[in-house]
């Protein structure tokens, strides 16, 4: 099965434009005011209208409200809903039942221990989403540019498709690959210039190196990685 990419927090016609153009299967829209990569509703219309079926969209949120969540739907229209935030199994069902949507859970990773949480989420979710755990202290849950042990995902039987998030850049995807086995990957902060702002060079490179990686032998990509 080939890798799945899906490019996060896009906010502009431009990066989108490149992120669909350099074959990204998936496109992610932040609502959640904290987040430098924060849409509002007219922009997210505009772009989501810009996307025309190229590839997936998809609303990333944080413990919205039904209100909040619906409002997101009407505009953006997308494909999937990613819940990133402390939303239950039985919260994931509900959302997921309301709008007819399929959704992605994510779940913060720092130990072997948060890994337990998986077969209650996979009985509900469409799809996981493995991101590293944000410190105490931090107002946003994702988008830190900060992985975690990827060796903690080895031989993970995630029961649903999954995603790796979490500090990836162009220069350690292909070993995040190698290490987790993982069948999609999702990239936010690794691909900006400065938070929030995409660089298109860097949606490029990524999701080149990406693909690339996925192609090579196990091990092979790991000295490719670092040519």
């Amino acid at each position: 099965m080939a890798l799945s990419i899906k490019i996060c927090g896009l906010k502009t016609e431009e990066a989108l434009d490149v992120a669909v153009e350099s074959g990204a299967d998936m496109l992610g829209f932040v609502f959640f005011g904290p987040s430098p990569r924060n849409l509002g509703l007219v922009e997210a219309r505009l772009l989501g209208e810009r996307v025309k079926n190229q590839a997936l969209k998809v609303a990333l949120t944080v413990n919205a409200s039904t209100e909040v969540l619906r409002g997101i739907v009407e505009a953006l229209k997308p494909d999937m809903l990613q819940l990133h935030g402390t939303e239950t199994p039985e919260q994931v069902a509900v959302v997921r039942s309301q709008f007819g949507l399929p959704v992605m859970k994510a779940l913060p990773i720092a130990t072997r221990a948060d890994l337990s949480p998986i077969r209650l989420y996979a009985k509900v979710a469409d799809r996981l989403i493995f991101d590293a755990r944000a410190p105490k202290d931090a107002t946003r849950p994702g988008g830190l540019g900060t992985p975690f042990d990827w060796t903690l995902l080895k031989g993970v039987d995630a029961g649903v498709p999954y995603m790796l998030s979490g500090g990836l850049t162009v220069d350690n995807v292909a070993e995040a690959i190698r290490i987790t086995g993982a069948p999609g990957v999702d990239v936010s902060s690794g691909v900006e210039s400065s938070p929030g702002v995409k660089d298109p060079d860097k949606i490029r490179a990524f999701i080149h190196a990406a693909r690339k990686a996925d192609i090579l032998p196990l091990g092979i990509s790991q000295i490719a990685s670092r040519a």
